[in-house]
């Protein structure tokens, strides 16, 4: 495949183009030909019945010429679908290359929470976050897996088996392709929860006797009802009916709840049932990719099968409700009986539901990381260290900033540099380092490329204090906000894996004094518990904490500079502490009289 993601787009989308423009085509002659076809039925239809001209066995011929356009004009839309669907893939990939990926995509705002420790400050979710650009799940389990894969840090062999899952996958654009346009008229669905919950559940309806009797009183009807209208006697049949009504009365509330709990947890089962046929046919190399397929195998049926049949059963299940097919359905007992045959598939399929929706939502969401990886070749997969306090990244850059405006900086933490303190003006850079230093980390544990020149990295939990407000609602203030968060941070620094800690303008809501005592001994408290990170100020009397807690702390800075009488930064970090703010240049230059 040629590894240039621009051209591939385009050459496929030239491609996609021209089969849809093929299919159109023949869906115009195809209309054509049936409303030719429609008119001569018509006329031979006249000449048989009003001149006797031809004998109406000749109908036939045009009727079953027409019932094969049909068909064929149906197979000619579904591909003209497809290939259109294809084309909005190809496209939307190339406004994500041009970086016009904003306007497109789910944003993941359910999974936004602000009391993570680091989701909300790094713009993992909601629009234009890290989710909205990776995201190409098609189901919602898809996008809960890839979600917790951003929200949390998983074992180090886990990590490395997925890089090798991505680095496989990177290179499928086919079976991306496939899942994207798969029933792209649903919206994602298949919610998991009820659905496992559903298939673990009791079986309710398990009496033989109740289902025979159930389906001996529908044929009974049937008859008696046959032979209403044969010989006119009606009193067989309302008593039929009579029998069925107390039989239905008799097994009502099994009945209810087993129809309602289907009815409740088997919604949208159409695209899971076309994603699972899709991920079926594929064979993978790497291990963890091998051994979701294998989840997917189930006594010899695929599970695609067994779920459209479920799907069918629903969706006969529903039909109950229609005006004209109703009165059918409660002669026959319809509800009773499909209520049965939904039992028997939860009896013997449900227990393998929980397992089929874990591999297509890890399918779908090491889907989602390839895609980035192949939209981004120069990312590079990070190199993953069983030591601890290591993050050595060169070339470091934002993930959702436009490649022609990200300016690319080196940062290094180890066991004996454990802090750095950015200093520098406003609006230089420090908080979009924190964020940067962040989010790669975020892509390196969910096992994604990183926006990097290289990245040497051991096991992080990342805990940030960027983004903190008050709260009316809550009747909190910033500066309660910040150190209950502080607090949090703390506890997290005591967890198994160290601590990666970004803090902005730490403290900043107290006075000077107490917030250089207070913020040298939150620093100290997160040091002694083996985390590491990043700490920025724009107040020159916190700087001096990395004198403090030298050699394990140090002082890097942004600087910036007037041109043509306006502030202009190069967003370059650079060693020591910064010496001169820019403040009042600010307030002057948006028309203040300082």
């Amino acid at each position: 495949m040629n590894p240039d993601p621009r051209s591939e787009y385009e050459k496929r989308l030239k491609l996609r183009r021209a089969a849809a423009a093929n299919r159109e085509a023949w869906h115009y002659r195809i209309g054509n030909a049936r409303l030719a076809l429609f008119l001569i039925a018509a006329a031979m239809a006249w000449l048989a019945f009003r001149s006797e001209a031809v004998a109406p066995v000749w109908l036939l011929a045009p009727l079953c010429c027409f019932i094969s356009l049909m068909v064929w004009h149906g197979r000619v839309l579904q591909d003209l679908q497809g290939f259109r669907r294809a084309i909005d893939f190809y496209e939307r990939g190339l406004a994500r290359l041009d970086e016009r990926w904003e306007k497109d995509g789910e944003q993941g705002d359910r999974f936004d929470d602000p009391s993570h420790p680091y989701a909300h400050d790094l713009d993992l979710f909601g629009p234009g976050s890290l989710f909205q650009l990776l995201c190409s799940a098609r189901t919602h389990g898809g996008e809960d897996t890839l979600a917790s894969w951003l929200k949390s840090t998983a074992p180090l062999e886990e990590i490395r088996s997925r890089q090798c899952a991505v680095d496989e996958l990177r290179s499928n654009l086919d079976l991306r392709e496939d899942l994207s346009v798969l029933g792209l008229e649903v919206c994602a669905g298949v919610h998991p929860d009820p659905l496992i919950k559903w298939g673990q559940g009791t079986i309710v309806l398990r009496s033989l006797t109740v289902r025979v009797v159930a389906g001996i009183i529908g044929l009974l009807n049937v008859v008696s009802l046959t032979a209403w209208g044969m010989t006119g006697r009606h009193s067989w049949f309302f008593l039929t009916v009579l029998i069925g009504i107390i039989f239905i009365f008799s097994h009502r509330r099994a009945v209810k709840r087993a129809v309602g709990e289907a009815e409740t947890a088997c919604r949208d089962l159409q695209l899971l049932s076309l994603v699972l046929a899709r991920l079926e046919k594929e064979q993978f190399k790497t291990d963890h990719l091998r051994k979701l397929r294998e989840a997917l195998d189930c006594e010899g049926v695929p599970p695609s099968r067994s779920i459209a049949r479920l799907n069918r059963l629903i969706t006969l299940l529903d039909s109950r409700r229609n005006l004209l097919f109703s009165p059918i359905a409660f002669i026959i007992l319809w509800e009773m009986q499909l209520a049965f045959f939904i039992e028997d598939w939860r009896r013997k399929n449900g227990r393998a539901i929980a397992g089929w929706l874990d591999a297509v939502a890890q399918l779908e969401a090491l889907s989602s990381l390839a895609g980035y990886a192949f939209d981004h070749p120069n990312d590079l997969f990070p190199e993953l260290l069983e030591q601890p306090l290591c993050f050595d990244g060169q070339g470091l850059g934002h993930p959702l900033l436009p490649q022609d405006k990200c300016i690319r900086n080196d940062v290094s933490l180890t066991n004996e540099m454990r802090v750095l303190v950015v200093s520098g003006s406003n609006m230089s850079g420090k908080s979009t380092l924190l964020r940067t230093v962040g989010i790669n980390t975020v892509l390196a544990m969910a096992g994604a490329p990183v926006r990097a020149h290289r990245l040497r990295i051991g096991m992080f939990a990342v805990g940030a204090s960027i983004r903190i407000t008050d709260s009316l609602q809550g009747g909190t203030s910033r500066f309660y906000a910040e150190i209950t968060r502080l607090q949090k941070l703390v506890t997290l620094a005591d967890g198994p894996v160290p601590l990666l800690f970004l803090l902005d303008e730490l403290l900043h809501g107290t006075n000077s004094h107490d917030r250089r005592i207070g913020a040298e001994a939150v620093i100290k408290s997160l040091i002694l518990r083996g985390a590491a990170g990043l700490l920025t100020t724009h107040d020159l009397a916190l700087s001096h904490i990395a004198d403090t807690l030298a050699p394990r702390a140090a002082n890097v800075h942004f600087e910036d500079h007037l041109e043509n009488g306006r502030i202009a930064f190069d967003y370059h970090l650079r060693t020591g502490i910064v010496r001169k703010s820019n403040a009042l240049e600010l307030m002057r230059s948006i028309g203040l009289e300082v």
